[in-house]
């Protein structure tokens, strides 16, 4: 028979199924700082751009929000991962003490915990000698249920730090792309933001299994909201300076 195939009303279900990248380690801050970058930038143009300031104004702007942009947010994301594995790390390490100093009080809560799930009390503490006695285990078990991390496998800050600035300064340039070709059309530069809001919220819909074009039109508004908003500041700050 084959696995991948089971036969209808078959209680086996999928053998080989996959699930999505629920850890955060690439996807969050890749997502988060292309849209940041994209947002930033747009707003940043349309709110010195519609005052009427020359397109070289406008690049130095632009380029400017993408630099300081993409270190802020690459340095932030490397600064809370590392922060968050230092955290885990040391309730690992008290953890680890626990076991070392009360080892059956760790077997009983063990058993306990099976017992929750479902197991009788004796096979429960049969599934807990049996965890108990790989003390590496015992402790990546425990870190499982009582933290919710796997301890051996924590995101990378590097990965997620290198992400975000990578992704951020893709998602700035965009809007900035037809002043850098020596086209200063404002409203080219906030088309094509829109467009890739809107396409980069259905990518987003798409690896969470979400409608696509309710994902796409929800960040396509909140980032029209944001340029918006800038582009009224300075409207606002360039009639009170003229």
């Amino acid at each position: 028979m084959d696995e991948r195939n089971p036969p209808a009303g078959s209680d086996r279900g999928w053998a080989d199924h996959r699930h999505r990248d629920v850890s955060g380690g690439w996807l969050r801050p890749t997502v988060f700082g292309a849209v940041d970058g994209l947002v930033t930038n747009a707003s940043l143009i349309a709110g010195v751009g519609g005052v009427g300031v020359s397109a070289h104004t406008i690049v130095l702007t632009g380029l400017a929000g993408l630099v300081a942009g993409a270190f802020s947010m690459g340095t932030g994301e490397y600064i809370s991962v590392t922060n968050q594995n230092e955290l885990v790390q040391a309730e690992v390490a008290v953890e680890k003490r626990m076991h070392e100093q009360f080892p059956d009080a760790e077997r009983a809560e063990l058993a306990e915990r099976f017992e929750s799930y479902g197991a009788d009390r004796q096979t429960a503490q049969r599934m807990s000698e049996a965890v108990s006695s790989d003390a590496d285990k015992a402790l990546q078990f425990h870190a499982r249920e009582e933290l919710g991390v796997d301890p051996d496998d924590l995101p990378s800050p590097l990965l997620a730090g290198s992400a975000s600035l990578v992704a951020f300064s893709l998602g700035a340039v965009l809007p900035l792309l037809p002043y850098l070709l020596g086209v200063a059309w404002l409203w080219l530069a906030m088309l094509i933001a829109g467009v890739a809001l809107l396409v980069g919220g259905m990518v987003v819909g798409r690896l969470t299994g979400r409608s696509l074009l309710r994902a796409g039109v929800r960040q396509l508004l909140l980032g029209a909201l944001a340029v918006v908003v800038t582009f009224g500041v300075g409207q606002l700050i360039g009639i009170s300076v003229a």
